[in-house]
């Protein structure tokens, strides 16, 4: 399958006033088109900075990264990407169906065009009926999904995903993890997905990148043998628990190298 990510011994360094920060090292990953990759370790191992690479949000300071075959900055310029973040960045003086239209505005698109996809997306994160809210009138989880919806808007293949679900409480965060798997299913979008939750990684990958501490490694990339279906009781079936247990211990492998170091 063709590779829509591709890192050959990617590294990046920060300038700052105490010094260099090495935020990632010798990452090597590819990516190929459709899967759902999810990126798991310690705070501050550099899973988020790896994404900004991918978005041209950082530079490299040494090795490369393809996105389709083409640069950081050529992909961003050919809008190859839509991006999720932490919070849901929505402009609380615009609708939810002006929210999503924005990244249509920008770029262009006829009126009829905009009305279109904002139906479409808004329907395929099952937010369909309230085009006209404004932001605070819905729930945590409603506003990360108009923010999928945005990044959906544009039709990219790829889609960047930041800890989306990280403040939301657990139930609510089950549901937008079935609702996100469902979605993977039918729009066939290669997913990006920054986690501190070994059973969110587990149950929404197809693999599952583990780092290590600053700076960030890769210490193992786990290809999930779980089936496309995967009600939430999978969760407790001893093949979900065992891929979770190889998570866990690629996360004590990159403290103990750290240590050692």
């Amino acid at each position: 399958m063709a590779a829509v990510v591709s890192a050959q011994n990617l590294g990046l360094t920060f300038s700052t006033n105490d010094g260099p920060v090495h935020a990632l090292s010798a990452v090597n990953l590819t990516i190929a088109k459709g899967e759902f990759v999810s990126f798991i370790g310690p705070s501050g191992c550099g899973k988020t900075t790896f994404l900004r690479t991918i978005a041209d949000l950082e530079q490299p300071s040494s090795g490369s990264l393809r996105i389709n075959g083409m640069s950081p900055r050529r992909a961003r310029q050919a809008r190859a990407y839509g991006y999720v973040f932490q919070a849901p960045a929505l402009y609380p003086w615009r609708t939810i169906e002006k929210n999503v239209a924005l990244p249509l505005e920008i770029m262009g698109y006829s009126a009829t065009e905009q009305a279109q996809r904002i139906r479409r997306t808004l329907d395929l994160v099952n937010l369909s009926g309230f085009d006209k809210k404004y932001p605070w009138q819905l729930s945590g989880g409603m506003q990360q999904r108009a923010s999928i919806a945005r990044a959906l808007a544009f039709d990219a293949d790829l889609l960047l995903m930041d800890e989306p679900f990280g403040a939301l409480d657990e139930i609510v965060r089950d549901h937008l993890n079935a609702e996100l798997r469902k979605l993977w299913a039918a729009t066939q979008k290669t997913i990006c997905f920054v986690t501190h939750s070994i059973p969110e990684a587990v149950y929404l990958s197809t693999k599952i990148v583990v780092m290590s501490p600053r700076p960030g490694r890769v210490t193992d990339i786990i290809d999930s043998p779980l089936p496309k279906e995967r009600p939430l009781d999978i969760r407790e079936t001893p093949e979900f628990l065992a891929i979770a247990a190889r998570v866990r211990d690629g996360l004590r492998a990159g403290h103990s190298y750290e240590e050692v170091m």
